[in-house]
């Protein structure tokens, strides 16, 4: 069997008998020609090695082995089990399927992914998504790119730029480690079945040099205060940091609000934070 010889996605489905799961925030993709868009906006993948989170029936799985690379897909819901290992035994060795939980990914495949600098591609469930691309994004695993479609509203906050309501704590840890672009909007009806909310694909790529470890340890313990209060002016919010003092040793306006504070700035606030001995 070679991939041209599987079913449809919808009568694999059918023939298993297997619908969504709202609990584990299901939305299948089944338009194959989408996935392959989306594959396509990945760049270039013959022989890059890919992890593929929430794999599903394999519709996305499909493109990106039609584009050559070398696929790891996760996938938590065991009813996908037969789906997805007859794809594995039409792939000719490109794809591993792993059932469990891509937040405690075992040490051998966790291995694989940084030793191969690996990409991400996926259609990420709604309910895991902001916790997924936090632990890549300062996690032992950290993808080179990352192709990912969330539902729209946290797409916005993802790219969000300075001083509006989306731009957050998620924000300023992206634009510090990544470029990020929202490159595909795909609306409700193109799933099944169709969400509440339209969704997004955002495309992210690593900065170099990275930061390092302990700034972007900072990073996050800064902006969660900050946005925790985002209402307030900083020397407020920041008050268990250092407050007023700690503005005025970075360079920022204590009176200002965290939404109005560039990314450098917030990387300021991280370092003088940490020379403050934090």
């Amino acid at each position: 069997m070679n991939l041209d010889d599987l079913p449809p996605l919808r009568e694999s489905l059918a023939a298993g008998g297997i619908t969504a799961h709202r609990r584990l925030g299901q939305h299948f993709l089944l338009d194959l020609n989408v996935c392959r868009k989306i594959a396509r906006l990945a760049g270039p993948l013959g022989g890059e090695l890919v992890l593929e989170v929430g794999a599903g029936p394999g519709g996305l799985t499909r493109a990106l082995l039609e584009a050559g690379a070398r696929v790891i897909a996760i996938e938590k819901d065991e009813r996908f089990a037969p789906l997805l290992g007859a794809l594995e035994a039409a792939a000719g060795g490109a794809l591993t399927v792993v059932l469990g939980d891509a937040l405690a990914l075992d040490e051998r495949v966790l291995g694989a992914l940084v030793s191969q600098k690996a990409g991400v591609v996926a259609n990420l469930p709604y309910n895991v998504g902001a916790a997924l691309l936090l632990e890549w994004l300062t996690g032992p695993f950290r993808p080179r790119a990352m192709t990912l479609m969330f539902q729209k509203e946290l797409a916005a906050r993802i790219v969000a730029p300075p001083g509006g309501r989306d731009y957050g704590r998620l924000s300023i840890i992206v634009r510090a480690l990544c470029e990020a672009r929202i490159v595909l909007e795909l609306p409700a009806r193109a799933f099944t079945p169709p969400p509440k909310v339209d969704s997004s694909v955002v495309q992210l790529r690593a900065r170099t040099p990275r930061l390092d470890d302990r700034l972007t340890e900072a990073l996050q313990v800064v902006g969660r205060h900050a946005f925790g209060q985002r209402r307030k002016m900083l020397r407020s919010s920041l008050r268990p940091l250092g407050g007023g003092a700690l503005c005025v040793s970075a360079g920022i306006d204590p009176t200002v609000r965290a939404q109005d504070v560039p990314v450098q700035g917030y990387l300021s606030l991280a370092r003088a934070w940490l020379d403050r001995g934090a």
